[in-house]
């Protein structure tokens, strides 16, 4: 009778603690094997390549690259890499742009350790785990129209506190049409005013506080 190999795991989180924890207790299940750790999205990917885990738990914010793009450049290497995200943000963008990236599960850090592990062995077995409440958010995306790349700019101007005539230097363009593209963006998110756009698009995660910090192109 074969012996079954142990389940290769690759730990991606930037906070020290959480990481550690994560090892720690993952080191403990039988049949589940820690082979690696990484604190950033660039050593993420060289411990990927390294270690060729079977399974990577990955956070979605990280430094200098993030959770989706961790996911986009190794699978465009490795197109079977399995990932779990893993995440304490919920938000309908952050779901749906980690699961097109090729995620086989999002898990919340509330999560119970039954919980993680199960999912570790239903993804390793090739298939896909989405909670329930995860789901839900997800669903509730589907059908709302999408922001243009354009009035997503907008977007992340005002969460930014600009004001339409700092919009308008910034982008290029006139103050009628940054009015224009604020209509049809609070349309579209479902809200009456610039702070409420401003709301919606961090609790859903269309724009990230840390997309903010980062210099443009």
């Amino acid at each position: 009778m074969a012996v079954q190999e142990n389940i290769r795991v690759l730990v991606v989180e930037d906070h020290h603690v959480v990481r550690q924890g994560l090892v720690a207790l993952l080191n403990v299940v039988d049949g589940i094997e820690v082979v690696g750790e990484a604190a950033d999205g660039v050593e993420a990917i060289t411990q990927f390549r390294k270690c060729q885990p079977n399974v990577t738990l990955i956070d979605l914010r990280m430094p200098r690259l993030s959770g989706v793009e961790v996911i986009q450049r190794i699978r465009m290497e490795t197109p079977a890499a399995r990932f779990i995200v893993l995440t304490t943000y919920d938000g309908d963008e952050d779901i749906f742009r980690a699961l097109q990236a090729g995620a086989r599960a999002y898990l919340l850090k509330g999560m119970t350790t039954d919980d993680l592990v199960a999912t570790i062995r239903t993804v390793h077995a090739g298939r896909s785990h989405i909670p329930p409440a995860i789901a839900q958010r997800l669903a509730e995306r589907v059908g709302t129209e999408e922001l243009t790349p354009r009035e997503f700019d907008v977007l992340e101007q005002i969460v930014g506190g600009c004001s339409n005539k700092e919009i308008a230097t910034a982008l290029e363009i006139s103050e009628a049409t940054v009015k224009t593209h604020i209509n049809s963006l609070l349309g579209k998110l479902g809200v009456t005013d610039r702070t409420q756009a401003a709301t919606a698009a961090i609790q859903r995660g269309i724009v990230t506080l840390e997309s903010l910090r980062k210099p443009k192109p």
